[in-house]
């Protein structure tokens, strides 16, 4: 039971580890890609929070002049321009939901929602028509609710990515906004008035001849208060923080691997030492050295691997039910693994466990494959 006991933690953990990192990863490249966008322009001091809406699906508000996007068409390497403008909705009456992050795009220059809806729309997209991300459950094609005094219909939805951005936000036409008025204690304020000629953020498709960090200065040094992010960029920092926040579980996990080993060994040794007589009797009828040692790391591999699909359950186990808790400590977009991936973390912990038990029972498997018949029967008495 101890020599399972050890391989099932390191198991555990290990696969623990590396599926949260595997997570993470793809998230992030398949998030990415489906934004569809090379470089993200938001407003020069805005950065901090288009991170966070984009990574944490935090509802964030920050504008620019809208004839920024007409400046951009015109820069060097600049294929597809597409704006974007943010909203969240308010707790006050006006509004069915709270704090609902809404995103409204212009559905003729789009190349980074409509694209990635789960099934096609019958018809273009119309005002007051919207697509919900997956993981906004409350809504689904068909219903209606209202926010600022207009009623949205919700048309489609879009495939999950594990990018809150994208799965946590209402997506419709810029014109929904016209006509959207808040009410509070204060009074009523026409919403489209406070923000008709600004624009949240800029989503740019790079010419296949540009390399997107290339495009990114261009578009920085030709415009002033502006703000480029590399989608590449966002990848490389997020990992390299998952990395920092990760190390210290991975060294853990490395020195527990170290222990079980030293742990299997020394318990193997005791086993040797008790079925001395055994193993004498079993040379004594004929048995070779050889057999000898292959008994004992047969034995360490099936307890080993018996031990790491043990640990590998309750990893995984761990991982689903605290799912929630996980992804909300990391803050960082967090997608259950494709399932090739998660086979192949499977397949690398198991070798790993197996390799855990032969490589602590190889020293007592050499040294009762020594041992002389009538010194072992001797020796066991």
């Amino acid at each position: 039971m101890a020599i399972v006991a050890a391989v099932m933690v390191v198991a555990a953990t290990l696969f623990s580890v590396t599926t949260v990192m595997d997570s993470v990863e793809t998230s992030l490249k398949r998030g990415t890609r489906r934004l569809g966008a090379d470089v993200m322009v938001v407003p020069k001091n805005s950065e901090a929070k288009a991170m966070a809406s984009l990574l944490a699906g935090e509802p964030s508000t920050y504008y620019m002049d809208r004839g920024i996007e007409e400046k951009i068409r015109k820069i060097e390497g600049v294929k597809k321009v597409a704006g974007q403008l943010f909203l969240k909705t308010s707790s006050y009456k006006c509004c069915d939901t709270g704090d609902m992050f809404i995103v409204g795009f212009e559905p003729e220059h789009d190349f980074t929602i409509t694209p990635w809806l789960s099934e096609s729309l019958k018809k273009p997209l119309v005002p007051r028509e919207g697509i919900m991300g997956r993981a906004i459950t409350a809504y689904i094609p068909g219903s209606s609710f209202q926010i600022y005094g207009q009623l949205i219909t919700v048309v489609g939805a879009l495939e999950a990515t594990g990018m809150p951005f994208i799965d946590n936000a209402l997506y419709l036409p810029i014109d929904s906004f016209k006509g959207m008025i808040e009410t509070t204690d204060n009074g009523s304020v026409n919403i489209f008035d406070q923000i008709n000629n600004e624009i949240s953020t800029i989503l740019v498709q790079a010419d296949p001849e540009y390399a997107p960090r290339r495009v990114a200065i261009f578009i920085e040094s030709k415009i002033d208060g502006v703000k480029a992010i590399v989608s590449e960029d966002v990848v490389a920092t997020v990992r390299k923080q998952l990395f920092m926040l990760l190390r210290s579980i991975l060294s853990i996990s490395v020195i527990l691997w170290i222990m079980s080993i030293l742990l299997i060994s020394v318990v193997f040794s005791m086993i040797v030492n008790e079925r001395q007589r055994e193993l004498g009797l079993l040379r004594a009828l004929g048995a070779k050295r050889i057999d000898i040692f292959k008994l004992i790391i047969s034995e360490a591999a099936v307890l080993s691997i018996s031990g790491g699909i043990i640990g590998i359950g309750i990893g995984g186990l761990f991982l689903y039910i605290f799912r929630a808790p996980i992804k909300a400590a990391l803050n960082v977009p967090y997608m259950w693994p494709q399932p090739i991936n998660l086979v192949l973390l499977v397949l690398i912990c198991l070798c790993l466990s197996f390799l855990t038990g032969t490589l602590a029972a190889l020293y007592p498997a050499v040294k009762s494959m020594k041992m002389e018949p009538y010194a072992a029967i001797r020796g066991g008495e």
